[in-house]
This record gives structure tokens, sequence and C-alpha cells, in this order.
């Protein structure tokens, strides 16, 4: 026998001495023998250890097994089961036990040629089985594949389809970062995104995950505004940030905690590029290779979107907001005042009207000209812009007049900004030809209260008559729709008149 090669087992339930004498000497060198005679049995640990090629079975061995261990051996696909019979017993005698999954029987004497025969027959039958089984081991790993690349596809349909079906850069990161879990494991998704400002510098929007602390918030921030000026090759002059929708049932996103953790993918769209995402994964398995090709596949496609989606921005902010002021113009303040007045009367909150009109500014372009009135104007939409809140609405009405929409804003609160913005707007300078002169607003305040259904028009019809009443009563001051009015100082309107 060959060194390092284990012979081949060959087992025997119930056999006799002469008989497993007889089956040794007929396999030779190359088989072990190991028999179990009448009134014993293998063991379940036997079993599990043992890959024997043939056993040989007595029926006296057989029917003396107990039914767990002939049940398993009966189930065991590795061995074929061969039934010895005595020289007085006829195979006719047992048919049934042939039936039940033996390959053969053969009867005493056992002589050289029966017992090659036998391990001939079982070889065939197991190079028959192991070919069976290579053959379906390749049939399920192909289908396997078949299947990885039919979910892939799948995946792949839903990134694109699921991207293309908004032109909000903050609903198509929500859905991507709900499809690239089906990829991999994600603790959450990040962007960036710019463009080249009015200035020629870098202007960008951050997308950060919802409910972060403070100090990752403050990473978060760092992190892509480092990446955004690598991978566009200039820093970032300004930002702005917006929060994603996230998931109600995820908790927040934290630092990472290794590099490793995150992975940086550049978004391109027509050969430039013009953002990042920032996937910071959990745990798991690395990504396969058709996995990976998922991934900067789907990565391409979402690009695209966010493109599509920054290019129809841009588009919306100049179709909603004015040319020369860069503030919103009356079309946007129009949609804008139906939303708010459907909020107010959903959540029953105050909410205030300002109406702004500059003074005498005919006169302006008559005596410095239409340039230097363009100038005032935008000089007012900046100033508008720089002291209101976030939730504030500022539009150019028309002309030289202004309105802003205060949600959540009592008369008293409203008034008392009216009077800043006409404050700082007066102590605004400008100079032409070596000349220095300063613009007057006239502002009128309306408020809705809490649970009034008050309709668009008349609102503006309120904030109108205040306006037109603060004009009348000589300019450069603030009056309310209820007819309260200030300068400097607040007086009533019966005051003024008996004045």
């Amino acid at each position: 026998m060959t060194r390092g090669l284990r012979p081949e087992q060959v087992w025997g339930i119930g056999l006799a001495d002469d008989a497993g004498t007889a089956i040794s000497t007929a396999l030779g060198t190359g088989y072990v023998l190991r028999n179990w005679p009448i009134g014993s049995h293998p063991t379940e640990r036997d079993i599990a250890r043992a890959t024997p090629l043939v056993i040989f079975v007595v029926k006296e061995g057989w029917d003396a097994l107990p039914p767990d261990t002939r049940k398993g051996i009966e189930e065991w696909e590795i061995p074929q089961r061969v039934l010895v019979l005595g020289a007085s017993q006829s195979v006719a005698d047992f048919e049934e036990v042939l039936d039940n999954g033996f390959l053969s029987a053969i009867s005493e004497p056992l002589t050289d040629k029966k017992v090659r025969d036998v391990i001939f027959r079982a070889k065939e039958v197991k190079s028959l089985y192991d070919d069976i089984f290579r053959m379906t081991r390749e049939i399920m790993l192909e289908r396997e594949l078949l299947a990885r690349k039919t979910d892939l596809v799948l995946f792949l349909n839903r990134v694109l389809s699921r991207a293309s079906e908004s032109l909000d850069p903050t609903v198509i990161l929500d859905n991507a970062r709900e499809d690239l879990q089906l990829l991999l494991p994600l603790h959450g998704l990040m962007g960036a995104f710019w463009q080249t400002g009015d200035t020629g510098n870098l202007e960008a929007e951050l997308f950060l995950e919802p409910d972060m602390e403070q100090p990752a918030e403050q990473h978060w921030t760092e992190q892509l505004l480092r990446q955004a000026a690598k991978i566009a090759g200039n820093p970032i002059h300004s930002y702005k940030t917006s929060i994603l929708d996230g998931s109600p049932d995820q908790p927040p996103v934290g630092i990472p905690g290794a590099p490793e953790d995150l992975i940086t993918l550049p978004l391109r769209a027509g050969g430039q590029m013009f953002g990042l995402l920032v996937l910071y994964r959990a745990k798991g398995r690395p990504l396969g290779k058709d996995q990976v090709q998922a991934l900067y596949a789907s990565i391409n496609h979402l690009a695209l979107a966010l493109k599509n989606a920054a290019l129809f921005s841009q588009v919306k902010i100049r179709a909603d907001h004015d040319g020369l002021t860069r503030i919103h113009n009356r079309r946007a303040f129009d949609e804008r005042l139906i939303d708010e007045l459907r909020r107010h009367q959903r959540y029953h909150h105050p909410m205030s009207l300002l109406m702004i009109d500059i003074d005498h500014f005919k006169g302006i372009n008559d005596r410095y000209g239409h340039l230097v009135g363009d100038h005032v104007l935008r000089e007012v939409g900046r100033i508008l812009s720089d002291t209101l809140r976030s939730t504030d609405f500022t539009a150019r009405y028309g002309g030289e007049e202004f309105v802003v929409i205060l949600p959540q804003t009592i008369e008293e609160h409203s008034r008392i900004l009216a009077e800043r913005l006409r404050s700082l707007i007066a102590e605004a300078q400008f100079i032409h030809d070596g000349e220095t002169f300063a613009i007057t607003v006239s502002i009128g305040v309306a408020t809705i209260q809490p649970g009034a259904l008050t309709k668009r028009k008349d609102l503006l019809e309120k904030a109108d008559k205040a306006l037109y009443q603060a004009k009348h009563l000589g300019r450069n001051q603030v009056c309310t729709a209820l007819g309260r009015i200030s300068r400097t100082e607040d007086i009533t309107l019966e005051a003024v008149r008996a004045g």
C-alpha cells in the first residue's frame, strides 16, 4: 500500500468469522473491514465519522439492529448495502429487504469474484453519484450566480427608477440610502454638491443625516468640506446645510470609528465633477466584485439624477427670484402666501405680513438715474434678507414695493421688526457722483390671529391699507392694520389725528 494513502473502509453487520475472512482476503490490502457481530451495532458517532464504500449485511444482524440505527443506515447515502445470504437462503425470500435500498445480494460461500463484483458495482454507483453530485453542485452554483446577477439587475433598476422619481435632492438621497442598504449595511449617507458662484468662488450645499449631536454634526461638516475641496481642487468659499429626512427607527449618526468605515464616492456628470457622497458603512462582509460593480453603477445613476436636480434647482431659483434684487419675486410670493395661510389654518399659529414701499422712489430715478435706482432696490433687498429669520419669506412685490411673510409672529413682534427694518434702511448711505443721500420706507403691517379664516385677498388688502395709512401720515413710519403707527416711539393713530 502506498505510504500516506488510507485504505478504503468496508463494514460488516452480523458477519460470521469465515465470511469476514473471505471478504478481507478478496479485497486485499487496499481495504479494511470493520464488522459488528450480531448483538452489537454502529453508534451515531461511527456513522458520523466514517465513509465506508460497502456494508455487507447478514439478515439476522440487520433484524437485530435497534430501529433508530437501522433507520439511520437506511437514510445514509454514502455506502452501498449488500445482503449476504446463507447457503440455504434464496434471494426470493428477501425481495422486501432488497427493495429497501440494498444494492444487491450475494450468497455464501463468498468467493473473491463475488466480493470483487460487489466492490466494482459499488464503485460504479459511487462514481455515478459523485458525477450527479458534481453536476448538481455546478447547477446550483450557476443558479446562485444567476440569482445574484438578477438581484443586482433588480437593484440597479430600483435605484434608477427611484432616482428618477423626484427632482428634490433630499428625496433622491433619502431613497438612495434606503436602496443602498440592500447592497451593504449603512449607518448613514451624506453628500456635498458645489458650483461656482457669481464671485467665481465655490459655493456648496451639504446634506447631513438628521438628529446628530453637535460634535458629530461639526465633524461631518468638516469632513464633507475637506473632501469637497480635495475633489474640486479649490477650497469651498461658502456653504449651506440641508438635513435629510432619515428613518424614525434609525439611531442618530455619530463620529465614525475608523477611516475604513467610510466610502467616499465622487459624482461626475457631463465630464464635470460636481459633488460627492460619503457612505458610513456598518461592519459586515466585504463586498464581492459584482457588488462593487453594482455600487459604482448605482452611483453613476445617482450622479445623473442629482445633477438634473441641481440644474432644476438653479432654473427654479431663476424662475422664483427677482433678477435685480436676487430675492423672491411676485409669483413665488403668491405661492408661498397660499402655503402659509394653509399652515396657519391647520396649526392655528399667528401670522403677519409686511408691505414695504420706498418713499419717493420716482424722485430717485429722476434725479440720479435708473442705475442708481436699481442699486437702491438691491440694497433694500439685501437689508431685508440679512435682517430677517430663515423662516421668514421676503419678495419683491413689484416696482419699489417689497413684502415679507412672518410665520408664527404676533402683531406686536411684527411691528417691532418692521420698525427695526425701517430704521436700518433709513441709516443706509448711498453715494452718487460725490453726493451722499439716504432713503426711507413706509411699512404696513397686517396680522392674522390664531384660528382666523382670513383669505389671501383680505390679508393683502389689510397690509395695503396699513401701508397707505403710513404714507398718508407722512411716510417713513410703520402702521398696522389696526391703526397703530410707529416711528422712533409708539403712538396711537388717534393721537396723531389729535395733533
